[in-house]
């Protein structure tokens, strides 16, 4: 067990938060989640501390999440096997009837359920879908992955509402068309299009890994700032991971679409993300449009 911190150890941690909590109150922060840490019991309790805290201090916070580890064992489970194409999931009628019954009817509702029983007397948590009220508008990919969609619209109006009613939206990647038939979406890019039409202040991208690494192969070759221009020549030259250049992708699409900052930071760690936003040093890799820190 962790020794308690001494009670001037305590003082100094909350000093050096001060001046990031009066940056970030009133500004909107969009925190995508992914499947690899939404079966650890332990990270999804002190992430909802996470949230819920930075709420308490006037942070808009919106949780984003993804379930692919979740769907595949479904899928399996119904001796079906996943099937993938460049990184995307081929989504037939079948798999989409399953995508939906984890993504919204487990996911959804387990972690709108961690967060409200933490939240003390007035649960605030509340479990939204991409289908719902046409949050998330989008348009099919391509005919050979099936139903997969890309975010064309998003009703950031809503978030909104939500948010100034003192709610914190949870929201699971599922979107749907002009005509209302259901697509999956990229939990990653949809983060992304939310926080854009948003206008957040920032966007965090939790991971199974620590960060951008210089060296795939060696997690202590963390990458701690970089602009989007920078991103995007790692990127280009293959000098990243292959899993994390969808994330990565997303990272400089914000950032220059409006999102002032990106955030990929390791998901593993309890409080990574108080870690990231709250004290100096930060414990991931942050992306931003300009090269000015």
């Amino acid at each position: 067990m962790t020794p308690p911190l001494s009670p001037s150890a305590t003082a100094q941690i909350l000093v050096e938060a001060l001046p990031y909590i009066r940056q970030f109150a009133g500004k909107s922060i969009v925190v995508k989640l992914g499947g690899a840490a939404i079966d650890d019991s332990e990270l999804d309790l002190a992430l909802a501390q996470d949230v819920l805290l930075l709420r308490s201090v006037g942070v808009r916070c919106v949780l984003v999440h993804g379930g692919g580890p979740q769907v595949d064992a479904m899928l399996r489970r119904v001796g079906k096997e996943p099937e993938f194409r460049d990184g995307l999931r081929v989504t037939d009628a079948e798999t989409l009837e399953i995508v939906r019954m984890v993504l919204v009817g487990k996911i959804n509702r387990e972690l709108v359920a961690t967060i409200n029983g933490q939240s003390g007397a007035e649960p605030v948590a509340v479990g939204v879908s991409g289908e719902d009220a046409g949050l998330l508008i989008v348009t099919p990919r391509d005919s050979a992955l099936g139903f997969v969609g890309d975010v064309s619209e998003v009703r950031a109006d809503l978030i909104h509402r939500l948010l100034d009613d003192g709610l914190l939206p949870v929201i699971s990647t599922v979107g749907a068309d002009a005509g209302g038939q259901p697509y999956n979406v990229n939990a990653d890019e949809a983060a992304r299009a939310i926080a854009v039409a948003m206008g957040a202040e920032k966007i965090v991208y939790l991971t199974a890994a620590p960060g951008l690494l210089a060296d795939p192969a060696d997690e202590a070759s963390l990458v701690h700032r970089l602009t989007s221009d920078e991103l995007r020549e790692r990127i280009t030259h293959r000098s990243v991971g292959g899993g994390m250049i969808p994330k990565l992708t997303a990272c400089a699409d914000a950032v220059d679409g409006g999102v002032s900052f990106a955030h990929i930071i390791d998901g593993r760690v309890p409080h990574a993300l108080l870690i990231e936003l709250l004290t100096e040093h930060g414990i991931g890799t942050m992306i931003k449009r300009e090269a000015s820190w």
